[in-house]
Order: structure tokens, then sequence, then C-alpha cells
């Protein structure tokens, strides 16, 4: 509202004010000067407020309320009060006035005898005093910011910021349920809240308002669910059978307004919590006039409950009394002679009223599905239920249609007496002729005067909003809205969209809206509230005849109204005793269109006291006033305010004397006042303002919108005249078929958008002409997107339905419809061709929108003239006015290609078309001139070749083949010495070469094609410029493309999306077959390579198998996960699509408890190698040899029950020699024929060392058939029992041919065929590809961890790996081998993965079984060489096993191990020995420490169990008498603590029950043996426990001492025993087993040796 004003207009050239009063010719306008441009005028009857620029108000005319009163002051009064507030708008009632500041503070002064001023106590307000709207709502209330004033005689009206209305003052104008006025403090109008409220305006006593239809963004505000009055639910739910009714014709008794001589029964309060359709039918009941005896209620008290149903079906149960009693008799129930009309009289004035309006021929189910709707069907209903019912039938009948049929309909009529108690109470009292005759004129002319609008559009637009709301209809039983729907599906392609917005998301807020709905309320005399009565109503009420007329301003005089729609029509209603209404019904009380010449488009209007004011658009685009109303006489001035409210005879003789219009009369002034923005009336006054042209500026904007309006009224004649009653003609799809109707719906929803579009922008220029007047407000420069691309999609849509011929078919129905003489169509179309066909005129006239683009561009063109080159607005302009113009160029040679493609078609072999035409299919070249042919064809074939937008069509006599453009290559072919200019193209599944006529056409042909596959290629892109020599003249070879293959062969039907390659499948991309096999994944050179997904439904199982894997030439190939969709897991190597390599395959339902596992090796999809296959339903575990899916070969079985079997197996069973052993030694070594079964020679030796030998026969554990020898060996041959104790481990798998597969891997990814054959640098340069592909999988997944990524850049540093090894290099190896066994990225790091999961499946579970621990250790050690076999590889100068590294003599700084203790490993030695065990223990046996261990525990039970025995006895002993009883020389015992330090000389006794206190560091040492893992650390610690030990003595005997083992022994013992350390016998045997063989004989060995010692002294130790 406030206008910033640009540095060229002058205060002397912007706002300014000419008054008269009148509309005669001698009529001349007064300039009234002021300090600044006004903006805006409001008029009372006598006085009037000027807002000026700046903010400050003036009033002018009669003002009683000031202390000094002056008759009429002669120049403007400013209103000193409101200086300091920046003031936005004011407004002006009959004696008072408001004002409204930039806060949305509002003020008020003047007469406030009814309150209207909104402060209590004062009957008048001298000066303007703030007024508060306080929301009580709110905890704490709030004081709510106000957009707009509105004020009346008596009322006044706020429309707050959150669009809702506020109302103080007296009478039922306010629509508040109030009993008591005058009404002090401003409240909330309930009856509005939660709907989106636009605009109020106020008569003397009656008030408007703009409402916005519920759309989609309405549905988050808070719904009203009780009515604030009587607390009772509005909205109420009645089951039916199958579906739900829902009604929200809530009525509450308190919102009636009694007064002595009348009881007036107001509508229904449709409070607006859940009311989401803005067509909802609302019935108004009309009651009895003062003299009428008191209404009766056709209900029957016994029929209560249906009475409810009734109610909530909408229908009120009202009857309205006949005319006076002595015309024509009381109304007597009961009475045979009643004067209710029987059935068949009903169904004749159904019948009457159906006629009389033919538009509603349409309405769901016939007219007898106007009564659910009609509610309470009285005789004078009908008035407005004929200009509802439009919307009315559409939404109560969805819910009833189906539960009520005609004939039950027919009951609730009531026909005679008996039924006069029908349940919807569809009373009706007939009065006499003459009535009865006016009535139903009245409605026709309701029904005439409601424009030229489809009602069937509204419905399905009431309709679609209806259905589309959540939660509301979720009950209705589908059934029954598709019968709901059926009859609106013609019309609803025309009513743009269920919202209130166009499609385009952004234009949501910006652009205004124009689905509106206009409610009054208030005294209803004059009809001006439009319902088509003349009775008053309480609260707010929609016009229902004005729903879809695009309502974008309402205005009140003083007891007429007016609605200005964007089509820039009026209408009006209300009190038309002067002509004020600009048409001749007297008085109207439905709203009709005030008449004007054709062309005449209004944009702004006022209404004062008798007269309307309104500015238009004529010819041409200054604007033009028009007056309608009462003349005024100079002596008329004079009329004494008493006798405002003359009786209507005087008002009728005044008529007589013609001083009153009989239409809107154009004021001949208008022309010299300039470019007005703004007219306002008021009391008798009328106002206009004005601005000079300045620069032009003004005169341009003014152009653009009446451009714009102009045009929002040419595409709404083309809606309305031509394509409704197209699209209306029964046989139209018939006649157009199924495409062309599809295209053509297409199109005309397309056309509607822009058309709403349109209409919007329109209403936005408008409000910005009529306020601020700049540029920042045009929407079409900020959002010139949402235009471009309307323009763009509505053109497509006509260029395709062209393609296809749309036109010529249209062409009939039009002649039928249009009749021979396209008169109509002429000169809509603006068609300037001599004698046009009718198919052209459609042409033309669907391209006409695309005009109007041009328009655009020059107006803004125009608009930039105006402005500096440097401003920024120029340049906002300048690129908004190119961007239309070169949408202009597109468009046009859019429309070019697409009548070049028309004519195509019409001349190619009709055969073909019908196949090859499509909508978006353009033409580019084709060859019918011979000018391209094929190479090689035969003399009399004919190869004709068509290049359309999309595909390269090669027709032949009969066939055609077609080739997508984005899957085709062109390559010139060069022309050496052949001659021939040849184009060489290439697709996925053919290749064939193309023979031009001449360089030209060759070069002509290749950049057509080059072009078009550029286009298709880029087609989501924009079109690229015209076709010049700047764009690119190739196409890319690689690009992103579907094709479906349709040759013979493995592809055949199958579609792939994805990256091509010059005709090939390549890089990313997806292969769908149509049996439902999906490959997603890598391509190279048209077969999947790589990494890729692939899925093949499973017909029996009804599953997907799925592989995720490596891929080689179209097969799995490398690692891979494929889950059988049986349930079987298999996670391994593939080769040639099949198992093969080193695999683990799980099978069973859950991966989890898969009844069984195999891990091993796998040679073309079979068992075959070693592998340990885990059945963990049998509880068996099977490690050995296999053969073709069979155990085959030498192998280890044992079981949960502690059975271990070694021996050969042949055709999946035992048999052949091998050992058995159960879990108590009993041993049987022979012959075994199946698993379990014993079946020949063998020795069966016991526990005790006693033995059978024999033959033996059956089945272990089950009674065993034996023939033969029992011996017992003599207690004194003890040596020679050992004869008889049985060597395990000679028939089982060596550890060396374990795991070959996964070395064998390991290998080949390095780049050899066979272990150590190959070139170091290709290994190295494998790994360094194989870390960048990782590194890749990385960065496109972000679930790797960091540290993940910074293993991987710390690993593309290679160590130097050439020369000779030093200290430094050999640190610089074992750091770079720890990194890249961490990463399974790395091959190291994944062959490591590897051997640790097949250990684990080894000796974890059944596997952990004490026998299999020598075969465990040898696993280890067999890992260790065969992985430093490939560490070698890598770092050839790498010494062997046991070779010398020489120790730089300067730094005697030894390597540290990860996780160990800082203290080097061993002491410094003139040389380092290299062993697999130094640098890959600490790698490889921190991850298969707790199966191994777990081993040794078993193996150890025994002897651990002894020794842990004797350490909890001795550990009992207190310090002292543990010393003495191991034997420690006194001189070693701590006296003294080092805790407390004595003073010197004292000798501090220890007492002898401590515990724990001696070498108490030592012992803590000592016991983190458990907490490492490899035998080097764990000497290590017993190294440190020694140092500890050694530092205590010395600190005791004050000296160096050096130790014998006499003396260390027993201490050493003493600390062993305090440690505690449970599994000792573990720790030793695994350290004894895995020790580096070169520490043996050192240090470490030594001091290992005592521990050793010490852990049998335990066990043996006899306690005394």
């Amino acid at each position: 509202m406030e206008r910033k004003s640009s540095g060229d207009d002058g205060a002397g050239e912007r706002g300014l004010l000419h008054t008269w009063k009148g509309y005669s010719y001698s009529v001349t306008p007064e300039r009234l000067l002021l300090r600044g441009p006004v903006l805006q005028v409001a008029l009372g009857t006598w006085h009037g407020v000027l807002l000026v620029e700046g903010g400050q108000v003036y009033s002018f005319g009669e003002l009683p309320w000031k202390q000094s009163h002056v008759p009429e002051p002669a120049k403007p009064t400013l209103e000193s009060a409101l200086s300091g507030q920046l003031v936005v708008a004011v407004a002006a009632g009959s004696f008072h006035s408001g004002a409204m500041t930039e806060d949305g503070g509002v003020h008020m002064w003047g007469d406030n005898a009814a309150g209207q001023c909104g402060l209590s106590g004062l009957s008048t307000v001298p000066n303007p005093t703030p007024v508060a709207l306080v929301d009580t709502d709110t905890t704490p209330p709030q004081i709510v910011p106000v957009l707009e004033l509105a004020c009346g005689e008596q009322h006044t009206l706020a429309l707050s910021a959150q669009r809702e209305v506020w109302a103080w003052g007296s009478g039922c104008q306010l629509g508040l349920n109030v009993a008591v006025f005058p009404v002090w403090k401003p409240q909330k109008v309930e009856h509005l809240a939660g709907r989106y409220v636009l605009q109020v305006a106020c008569g003397a006593s009656h008030s408007l308002a703009l409402v916005r239809c519920l759309g989609p963004q309405d549905i988050h505000r808070p719904p009203v669910d009780k009515c604030r009055q009587c607390n009772q639910l509005l909205f109420t739910m009645t089951d039916k059978e199958d579906h739900v009714i829902i009604s929200d014709a809530h009525y509450c008794p308190l919102s009636m307004e009694l007064t002595e001589d009348e009881v007036r029964l107001q509508a229904p309060a449709l409070t607006q919590g859940l009311k989401m359709s803005p067509s909802e039918p609302v019935l108004p009941s009309h009651t009895s006039t003062s003299n009428s005896p008191p209404p009766t209620r056709g209900v029957d008290p016994t029929q209560d409950s249906e009475k409810k149903s009734a109610l909530a079906n909408g229908a009120l149960t009202v009857a309205d009394s006949g005319p006076p009693a002595q015309s024509g008799g009381g109304v007597v129930l009961g009475v045979k002679s009643s004067p209710y009309p029987d059935e068949q009289a009903v169904k004749d004035y159904l019948k009457k009223l159906s006629e009389a309006e033919q538009m509603d021929k349409a309405t769901a189910g016939g007219t007898h599905t106007l009564l659910p709707s009609a509610g309470a069907l009285t005789s004078s209903t009908l008035n407005s239920l004929v200009a509802s019912c439009a919307s009315a039938v559409g939404e109560r009948v969805a819910s009833t249609y189906e539960a009520l049929s005609l004939k039950k309909m027919m009951n609730y009529l009531p026909s005679g007496v008996a039924k006069a108690g029908g349940p919807a109470g569809l009373t009706s009292v007939v009065g006499d002729n003459t009535t009865e005759r006016v009535r139903l004129e009245d409605s026709m002319q309701a029904k005439k005067s409601s424009s030229t609008g489809d009602i069937r559009g509204e419905e399905a637009e009431g309709l679609r909003r209806h259905l589309s709301l959540p939660g509301l209809l979720s009950q209705v039983s589908p059934r029954l809205l598709r019968k709901a729907c059926r009859p609106w599906m013609r019309a609803v392609a025309l009513t743009p969209l269920g919202g209130p917005v166009p499609e385009v998301p952004e234009a949501q807020e910006v652009f205004p809206t124009l689905q509106t709905e206009v409610w009054s309320w208030g005294h209803g005399e004059h009809g001006q509230l439009g319902h088509g009565d003349s009775l008053a109503r309480v609260q707010p009420l929609c016009i229902k005849s004005l729903n879809s007329k695009e309502v974008v301003r309402v205005a009140a005089g003083a007891h007429h109204s007016l609605a200005l729609t964007a089509q820039s029509q009026v209408f009006s209603w209300g009190s038309n005793s002067f002509g004020q209404l600009g048409h001749m019904e007297s008085p109207s009380t439905v709203p009709r269109l005030a008449k004007l010449s054709e062309g005449i488009r209004v944009w702004d209007m006022s209404a004062g006291e008798r007269h309307t004011l309104l500015l238009a658009d004529g010819d041409c685009f200054r604007p033009i006033i028009y007056y309608s109303g009462q003349q005024v006489k100079e002596e008329a001035e004079e009329i004494p305010a008493k006798e405002l409210g003359q009786q209507e005879e005087e008002e009728e003789e005044e008529q007589q004397a013609g001083s009153y219009t009989q239409q809107p009369v154009l004021l001949p002034f208008c022309m010299d006042l300039g470019y007005v923005s703004n007219v306002f009336a008021g009391g008798q006054r009328c106002v206009a303002l004005s601005d000079m042209n300045v620069m032009g500026f003004i005169a341009s904007l003014h152009e653009l919108a009446s451009a714009e309006r102009k045009f929002y009224c040419k595409m709404c004649n083309i809606k309305t005249q031509i394509i409704r009653p197209l699209l209306e003609m029964e046989a139209l799809s018939s006649a157009l078929g199924q495409t062309a109707t599809g295209l053509l719906h297409t199109l005309i929803g397309r056309f509607s958008l822009l058309c709403h579009l349109t209409g919007q922008h329109a209403a936005s220029l408008t409000a910005n002409l009529r306020r601020v007047r700049d540029i920042n407000s045009l929407l079409i420069l900020d959002n010139a997107s949402i235009f471009l691309d309307s323009y763009t999609e509505y053109c497509s849509a006509v260029g395709n339905f062209q393609v296809m011929g749309g036109f010529q078919t249209l062409t009939k129905p039009s002649l039928d419809f249009f009749g021979k003489n396209p008169e109509l169509l002429m000169k809509l179309s603006e068609c300037s061709e001599e004698n046009p066909t009718t198919a052209d005129l459609l042409v033309a006239l669907f391209y006409l929108p695309t005009r109007h683009l041009h328009e655009y561009g020059r107006l803004l063109l125009k608009l930039v003239t105006c402005f500096e080159v440097c401003s920024n607005d120029y340049q906002r302009l300048q690129d908004s006015c190119s961007k239309f113009e070169a949408l202009v160029l597109q468009l046009k040679r859019k429309r070019k290609d697409a009548d070049y493609t028309f004519h195509f078609w019409k001349s190619f072999p009709g055969k073909m078309t019908d196949s090859l035409r499509k909508p978006q299919r353009r033409l580019i070249c084709e060859s019918s001139n011979k000018a391209l042919t094929l190479q090689n064809a035969g003399r009399f074939s004919v190869n004709w070749f068509i290049v359309f937008n999309d595909a390269l069509v090669h027709a032949q006599f009969s066939t055609h083949h077609v080739f997508p453009l984005a899957t085709l290559w062109v390559e010139p072919i060069p022309e050496e010495n052949t001659g021939l200019h040849g184009l060489k193209m290439i697709t996925p599944e053919e290749t064939f070469t193309l023979l031009a006529s001449s360089p030209m056409e060759k070069t002509k042909w290749l950049r057509s094609i080059n072009q078009a596959v550029d286009q298709a290629l880029s087609a989501a892109a924009q079109d690229s410029a015209s076709v010049g020599s700047g764009q690119k003249l190739e196409p890319p070879v690689s690009r992103t493309a579907s094709y479906t293959f349709y040759k013979d062969g493995r592809l055949k039907q199958a579609k792939y999306e994805g990256c091509w390659l010059a005709g090939k499948p390549n890089g990313r991309g997806v292969l769908k077959w149509p049996d439902g096999r999906i490959y997603t994944g890598a391509f190279k050179n048209g077969l999947e390579d790589g990494f890729g997904e692939f899925l093949a439904p499973n017909k029996t199982l009804n599953k997907n198998d799925q592989y995720l894997g490596h891929w080689k030439d179209g097969k799995m190939h490398g690692l891979g996960t494929y889950r059988y969709a049986s349930g079987e897991v298999y996670d391994g190597s593939f080769q040639d699509s099949m198992r093969h390599g080193h695999g683990m395959l799980r099978s069973g339902k859950l991966n989890t408890s898969s009844p069984s596992v195999f891990i091993g090796q796998w040679l073309q999809d079979k068992k075959t190698g070693y592998g340990v296959f885990d059945d963990i339903t049998k509880g068996e575990k099977y490690m050995g040899m296999w053969q073709d899916d069979l155990r085959q070969g030498t192998a280890v079985v044992v079981t949960q029950f502690g059975l271990y079997y070694e021996g050969a197996f042949k055709d999946n069973k035992m048999m052949g020699t091998g050992i058995l052993l159960s879990e108590d030694d009993t041993t049987y070594e022979g012959e075994f024929s199946d698993d379990w079964t014993l079946n020949g020679k063998g020795t069966l030796t016991m526990v005790n060392s006693d033995y059978l030998e024999g033959s033996f026969n059956g089945e272990w554990g089950s009674g065993l058939k034996v023939t033969g020898s029992y011996f017992k060996p003599h207690l004194f041959d003890a040596d020679k029992d050992k004869t008889h104790a049985v060597k395990l481990g000679r028939l089982c798998v060596c550890a060396e041919d374990k795991w070959q597969a996964v070395f064998e891997e390991c290998w080949s990814q390095l780049g050899c065929e066979e272990a150590g054959r190959g070139e170091n640098w290709k290994a190295w340069e494998n790994i360094a590809v194989a870390l960048a592909t990782s590194r890749q999988h990385i960065q496109d997944s972000p679930e790797m961890s960091r540290s993940h990524s910074r293993t991987l850049e710390s690993l593309e540093v290679i160590p130097q790996h050439e020369g000779p090894i030093t200290m430094e290099r050999y640190h610089s190896i074992r750091l770079y081998l720890l990194k890249a066994c961490d990463t399974p990225l790395h091959l190291l790091g994944r062959l490591l993965e590897t051997l640790v999961a097949v250990y684990r499946m080894t000796y974890v579970g059944v596997g952990a079984n004490r026998r299999l621990l020598p075969q465990a250790v040898n696993e280890i050690k067999s890992y260790l060489n065969r992985i430093f076999q490939i560490v070698r590889f890598l770092f050839p100068d790498l010494p062997e096993e046991g070779g010398l590294i020489p120790e730089p003599t300067t730094s005697l700084q030894d390597k540290k191990e990860p996780g160990s203790t800082d203290a080097p490993l061993e002491s410094p030695k003139p040389g380092r020995v290299v062993s697999s065990s130094a640098l890959l223990l600490p790698v490889l046996l921190p991850r298969l420490y707790p199966p191994l261990f777990t081993l040794y525990a078993l193996d150890k039970e025994r002897e651990d169990d002894v020794y842990w025995d004797c350490v909890l006895r001795l550990n009992k002993q207190p310090d002292l008498a543990l010393l003495a009883f191991l034997g420690v020389q006194q001189k070693f015992w701590p006296v003294s603590f080092p805790i407390s330090m004595p003073a010197l000389g004292e000798k501090q006794q220890v007492l002898s029950s401590t515990k724990d206190a001696c070498f108490a560091s030592a012992v803590e040492t000592l016991q983190q043996i458990s907490t490492t893992f490899t035998p080097s650390d764990k000497l290590q610690v017993i190294q440190l426990t020694f140092e500890e030990i050694t530092q205590e003595v010395q600190s005791l005997l004050k000296q160096d001492f050096l130790w014998s083992m006499d003396d260390l022994f027993p201490v050493f013992l003493y600390v062993v025993l305090r440690a505690r350390i449970r599994n000792l016998g573990s720790e030793v045997s695994l350290i004894e087993d895995l020790m580096d063989p070169c520490v043996q004989h050192g240090e470490h060995g030594i001091m290992f040796t005592t521990l050793k010692a010490c852990y049998y002294q335990i066990q043996h130790e006899k306690i005394t």
C-alpha cells in the first residue's frame, strides 16, 4: 500500500485527486491540491478521509464530532493525532472513520453511538484513538495486527493478519452471535474462522467478505469442531450400510435474532470448522412475515430418530407459512382438504422447475436428485435452490445417491395428510397463483443472470475439491465415489485443477487466487445479501451463485453490493431504486451482471449511497469511468441528514422524474483526468485518483495490465463459446478416436492452466495499478519461468494434437456445432486468410495464445525505455523481455515443425502412418528424392530414410525399421578413392552404410542426423538455439540411453538402460529381460564386465536368485556372493559363471542357523580339493579332500560327542584304513566300510592299555562283533605298551595341502600363473589398481569408515622394494605389511581375512577338539611360510627364513611390536634374523588366537587342573610362610618395603601375616602374559618379570648381583604362584610351539625354560 516514489516522479505528477457529484455533461471535477500524492480516499455520507504519501491523514466535509465544529471546512484538515504514525490505509463509514498503521494498529474516530468506534462510554470520538483487537483464545491474550478496515453505518469490520474477520458496533451485520448491542470490544466472527478471507466490505447495514475457496493449502488450519455458541458438534456422521454420510449442516439456535414483530429463522449456521467444500448447499429457510401464524414444523414427534438423520443430511425441516390468512385460509394439519400438494403436484412442479433451467440437464441422476439436497423444499426456497442446485446436487448426492432410489425418494414427499410428517419434512404451502408465478419467474431470471459459465464445470470442480479432502470421505465406499463422479467426467478437463492455484508450485502464494466465494450477512430488506430473498442473516452465508465467477473484489454501497470478477465483469445486487446496479432488475435479490456494452472491461469499482462508479478499459488502454445511479441536483445537497431514510414512495416518484441512469453512463470528462488508477464513491460524492504519464511509464503499466485483462477475457470466451460446447458433444470421442481425444483433453487442460495463469496475472497487474504502480511487484519479472513453461507446454500440446491430424477430425463435430457459417470461429480466431477451412480456423484459434507472448515482449520493452540503462530495474526488464522474445522464436519454429510433419503424414503411405505417427514425433528430413540410398541394396528394392526427432526410420515396400536416435552413431566414411559419399550407421544390433547422391547431400544428412541425435539426447535440456554453425557438430560418442534388443540371441527382448559407447553398452547400466532377470552394474564392450548385481526369478519357489559380485565378458568371474532362492548362499570365487576356486556355501533357511556350511575349493561348480564341511544338524565336522561334490581321500572327522576319526574316505563314506578315538581315549585302528562302521582287521585299545586284535564288524557304539585275541600287557612291560599308543596326524591332509585355492587366487591377483612365477613390477601394479578401485568404491559409499580411507591413503606409498635391505627398510616393510593386512581392500589383507575365516570355520564349534591341536599349530606355521613366500616375492631382496640383516652400528633401536610394551624385544644383537614368524605372526596370531588358545586349554585341561589346585592351596599362605616353604634364601626376603621407606638404620620386620606384598610389581608384570598374543610378546613379559625381580633384590642388597639358577628359581616360583595365571600350561605350550627358532638358545630361551620348569614344579609340589 505504501508507494515508494521512484526518482522520476515529482509530487505534482502522482496521486492527483479529482472530485465531483452526479453524471450530467455539465459536471466538471474539481482538483483538490495537497502536499503530496494521494494514496487512498475513503468517503462517508457527508465527510471523507484522505491518505497522503508519507502516511498523513486529512479529513474533509462535515465533521460534527470535532470540538470546533465548522459547517464544512473549505480545505482538508490534518488529523494531527496520527502524526508520528505511518498510516497505510484509511476507511470511512457513514459517520465515522478509521485508519490503519504500518504495524497493523487500528485508530478510530467519529460517531460512536452504536459502538462503531470500538470505544465504550463515548457517543462521539473527536480524534483518532487506538483500538486493540485482543485474541483471548491464546494464552496470554495477544493483540492481533490488522490488514484491512471497512466501516458501515453502525459497525466496523477488520481483517486480521491471520485472515480472520473481527467486528464491533451494532446490528446483525456484525456476524457475531450476540444478543446485546452495541458490541464495544472487537470480537472475532467465529463463523468464518478457519477460512482464508481476502477482503471485507461494509454497506450501511450489511457486510461482505471475499473468501478464498478451501484448497489443499488450508487443510493445515486447525478445524473448529464444536459450535462456539451451543457447544454442539458442527458435523455429524450417519452410518449407512455401505457408506457414511458426513454432514456439516449444524444449526445453532443461539444465533437466532428475535424481534417483537417477527420471528426470523436464520439459515443453518454452517460454522466453518469442517466445512471443507466451498460449494456445499446451504438452503436458507424462509420464514413468515409479521402477520402470519407461527411456523409449523412438519415433523412428527414420533419420528425423532429419522428426523435426526434428516438433519444430518443437511435438510433443515422448516415450514414456510403461506400468505396472510384471509387470502389463503389458515394452515390446518390433519384436515383432508389440506393445502399441501399431493405427490403428483410436487412431481409436476419439479418438472416445470427443471425445464426452467435447461443447463442442468446433466446433473447426476436426473431431476429427482434435487430432492435429497433440497432439504426444506418450501415454495420460496426454490428461488435460491435454483441458484445453488448446481453445486448442491453434486455433493449431497454423492453421499446419498446409492442409498436412495427414486422410489424411496418419492416416499419422502408428503402425499396427503398421512405423510405430512415425512422424515425430510418437505412441507410446502401453496398460496395464490400470482405469488407462485412471480417466484418462478424470479428463479428463471436468477438462472439466466448467473452468466454463461457452465454449471457442470462448477459442480465438477466442487465435487473434485470435496473428494480430494484427506480423511473426510475416507469411509465412503469407492463404488459410490465412482458413481458420484461419473456425470462430471467430461467437464473435468476444463476446471483449472482442484486447488485454487495453478500446478506450478512456486506460484502457490505469489499469484492472487481466482477461486473465491463471496459471503454476506446483515440486513437484507433490499436484497443486498444476494441470497434470493430479503431476509436478514445473523451469520455469514456464502452467495452460491458467485461461486465459480472468479470474484476478485467486493464493494458495498449503502443498500447495494458489487462484485468484480477476474473477467472484468461486475455483478450487482440489492437496492436498485436509482439504477445504481447498472441493470433494470429492481430490487435484485441475486447477483446479476451490470449492463455494459461489449468490450468494456471493468477493473475498479466503488459504491456510494445511491450510485456506483466503475473504472474500465475501453478500446484504448486509457481508463474510462462509468457512472450508474442517482443524478445529484445542486439543491439535493441540502437534503438534511434525517431524511436519508426516505420512504419507498418518494423514491418511486423520483424514479419517474428520470433523475437516474438506466444503465451505466460514460463520464465524458474522464479522458481529461490523465491515467486514473482508482475511483471512490461515498455519500453522493465521486472521487478519482490519477497520475500524469511521466516518461511514458504510467501509460506502459496501464497498457500492460489492459492487454492482460483483454487477453484473459478472450481466453475465457474461447473456453465458454468453443471449447465447452465441443467437449459436451456426445459424439466427440467416437469421432476423434481414443488417442486424439486424450491429446485434446491434454491440450484443453493446458489451455485451462494457461487461462488460469493469465487471469491470476491480470488480477495481480490490476492490484499493482490500484496500489503501488511500480515494477517491483510485476510477477512476470521474478516468475518469468512459470509463464515460459506454461506457454512451452501449451504449444507442445497444440503441436501434438495437430500432428495427429486432430484438427482435421475435429472439423466435422465443429461443423455440426457451429453450422455452416464459421463467423464465431472467424471472429475468435482472428484469422486473416481468405476462405479458410474449419480446420485452419481451429488451428489459428488454438495457436492464438502464443501470439500474446509477443505482446509481453513488446510491453516490457516499452517499460525498459523508462529506466536508466545502468539501473538494476533496466536489467531485469531487459532480461525478461529477451526471454519472451526468444520463446516467441522458439515456438514459431515448433509450429513450423508441427506443420511440416502434419503435411508429411498426409502424403505418407497410409499403412505405415498408423504405427509411426506419434504425437511427440516431428519430421526433420526424409529421402523421398532418392538423396540417400542403401549400399548393396537390390536393384528393385525401395529404401526410404526418414529422420524424426526421436528415430531414424528405414522404410521399404511393406516393412519399416525404426532406429531410435539416442542409440544411433553416424560416422562419415572417408572418400579416399572409392568416390562414394558414404555414411556409416551404427546401432546396437546392426551396422549399415548409406550412400548420398553428392557431397552436399552427405554433409546435409550428416548434420541433420547428428543434430537430431544431439537434440534427442538433450531433450531433457532446453531446445538448443537455432541451427547454426555455432553448434557442436557431433553428438558425444559415449552417452546414456535406453534400448530394447530385438534380434535373437542372449539379449532378445531385453531392455538396456545406461551408458553406451559407439553402439555397445559400456559403463554403468541396467539390463532387464522379459522373464524377470535383471542385471545392474558395469558393462564393457556390450557385455557385463566389472562389478554388478544379477537377479533371476525362480519360478518354482517364487523368489529371486541374486548374485552380487564381479563379471568378465558377460560371465560371473571373480569374487561374488550368490544367494539362491532356496536359501543357500555361496560366497567366493566364480569363473565362467560357475563356482570355481575358493568359496563358502551356507545352506539352510537362515544363515545363522544354517544346517550346513562348506568352505573350501570348488572346481567347475563342484566341491573338489580340500574343504571343511560342518554338518550342524548331525553335529559332525569333516576336514579333508573332496572330488565332484563327494568326500574322497584322506580326512579328519570330529563330532560333538568327542569322537575323532582320521583316515580314508571313498564315495562319500569312511572306507579303508582309519583311526577312531572316542572321548575317553578308547582307540580303534583298522579297516572301515561305511560311516562309523568297522569292517575288517583292526586293533581296539582300551583306556587302561588292554587291547583286542582281530577282525571287527558293526557300527561303533551299537554292539561290535569281534573275532580276535585279547591282550593285557604285563605290569612289568611298562616300556612296551608305548608301542600301542596311536600316532595321530599320519592319515590326515598335511598342512601345506590345505587351502591351496586361497593362495592360488592371491598369486593370480598379483599376476602370477603359479606361486612365485611372475613379474615383480606387475604385481605392484595390480595392487595399485585394486586399491584405486577400492578407493572409488569408498567415495561412492559413505558407509566406509574414515580410518579405512586413511589406511588406504597410507598404502599408496610403496616401500622401496629393490636394493639391499637395511634395518630402516626392514622397518618400513614391516609397517607396510601391518597396514596392508589391516584392510581387506589390499590383496594381502584380503588373503589374511580369508585365512582367518577358514581357520575359524575349522576350529570353532565342533572343531574345538583337543586332538586337533597339532594340526591347528601346523596350519598356522604353513600359513606363515606361504605368506612369507608372497612377501619375499614382493620384496625380492628380503633374506630368506633365518637370514641376517646387519644391524646399523650407530642405533641400537630395536623393532617394536604393536601392542607390546616399549622395551626392546630381544637384547640387541649384532644382526637381525629375518623370520616369517617375526614379520607375520604379529599380524596373523591376534586374529587366530581365540580358536587356537581354546584348543590348547582343552589339550592341557588335566594338567592345568592339577596345577590350579596347587596354586589355590599355596596362595592361602602369607608371604613369609610361602617364601620359607619354597626355600627362598632369607637375604632375598624383602623386609623393608619401598612403599614406606624406613629411616636409615631401621630394620622394619615384615609381619608374618601380610600377603601379596612381596615382589608385587613382578607379579603384576607376569600377569600380563595372558593379555598378549604372540610368543615373542609373551617372552618379552617373562623377561620384564625377571628384570623386576632383579631390581627389587638389588635394592634390598644395595649392590650389583649375579643370579645363580639355585637362587633365582625359588624366587621366580614364588612370583609365578602369586601371579595366579589360570591356563599357564596352555601359555607355555603355545610359546613352545610357535617360538621363533632363532630365539630358542638365547636369553629368552633360558627364561622360558625357567617358567616351564616352574609350571611342572608346581604340579608335582608335595604340599605338607
